[in-house]
């Protein structure tokens, strides 16, 4: 692997991806030491989702991506690889901040699982009322 020149951190939900870029690359995306088809199988949503930012940037054959990811469930692992991505474009091509604010890609997803209230069998969820 050659010299790592960019990194970057995305998240949501419970789910932390870091992303390093080495330049001088094939295009190659490789998440947890996996390929990309081999991390997200069959979920092509979820594929798609977690590499939208390469539909805006074009620039990607240059580089190679190494992706590691933990935390949470698959879904907010493909939306923290997304926002990593994006931040990482950033700070190789700063003008591509329009296209990708306006795609909503760098704004960090903050909605979490809610609580579990006391009294309650789940955080909205309530036991059958009875009059009687």
């Amino acid at each position: 692997m050659t010299s790592v020149r960019y990194l970057s951190v995305g998240r949501r939900k419970c789910a932390v991806a870091r992303v390093r870029i080495s330049p001088d690359g094939s295009g190659r995306i490789v998440v947890n030491d996996k390929t990309v088809d081999d991390y997200f199988g069959g979920l092509e949503r979820l594929k798609k989702f977690a590499l939208k930012p390469f539909e805006i940037w074009n620039g990607a054959k240059n580089y190679d991506f190494y992706v590691n990811v933990y935390g949470g469930g698959i879904s907010g692992q493909a939306g923290a690889i997304s926002h990593s991505l994006s931040r990482t474009f950033l700070k190789i091509d700063e003008t591509l901040r329009p296209i990708l604010k306006k795609a909503n890609l760098l704004t960090r997803d903050s909605r979490m699982v809610e609580r579990k209230k006391p009294g309650r069998p789940k955080a909205r969820k309530r036991f059958q009322f009875s009059k009687r």
